[in-house]
């Protein structure tokens, strides 16, 4: 009857393991998209209009190039030399603010996700995510079927833990082929 019970189990939880892969994977592109923005990082307005104001006096800069005019052009270039100290001084305070609210979106993805596992762990504590047979797990097997029980017939059950642990891998492996 044991075995009838854990086949039942499993046969009521069969899209269980892939809705908790789904799941891991769903984190697992939130979390490389967070990093994927924080390093790329917005360009604002003012950041574009002083790239092009360095550029104009830049250009404006090379046109004069007679003895005459020298001082017109160690002029522009001194001021494209101060706007672009001005533009590094604005990109480092907008860095600063970038890396504060990507920071607080990882950390509430983070307690998120640990929360998530933790009710997982808890629904799925004895019971089989999932029936894989013997013969494809044939070294793996008691690893897999940590604390569900064991194995059915010719199927080995497979835990919630050893579950979590093979989805983050996989779509690890996943996430990083969408570079």
């Amino acid at each position: 009857m044991g075995e009838e019970e854990t086949l039942a189990q499993h046969r009521s939880s069969s899209f269980a393991a892939p809705l908790i892969l789904l799941l891991v994977l769903a984190f697992q592109f939130v979390s490389k998209w967070l990093d994927q923005l924080k390093k790329r990082g917005a360009r604002s307005d003012k950041e574009i209009q002083l790239r092009r104001e360095i550029k104009q006096l830049l250009k404006e800069a090379s046109s004069f190039s007679q003895p005459s005019t020298f001082a017109q052009a160690a002029k522009l270039k001194r001021l494209a030399t101060a706007k672009e100290k001005e533009l590094a001084n604005y990109q480092e305070s907008q860095s600063k603010e970038i890396h504060m609210s990507y920071d607080l979106y990882v950390k509430v993805l983070r307690i998120l996700k640990v929360v998530i596992y933790f009710v997982l762990i808890c629904w799925f504590w004895r019971a089989p995510v999932a029936a894989i047979s013997q013969q494809l797990v044939q070294p793996f097997g008691k690893f897999l079927s940590w604390w569900t029980g064991g194995q059915s017939k010719n199927n080995v059950m497979v835990g919630i833990i050893p579950w979590l642990i093979l989805s983050t891998r996989v779509s690890k492996f996943v996430c990083g082929l969408f570079k």
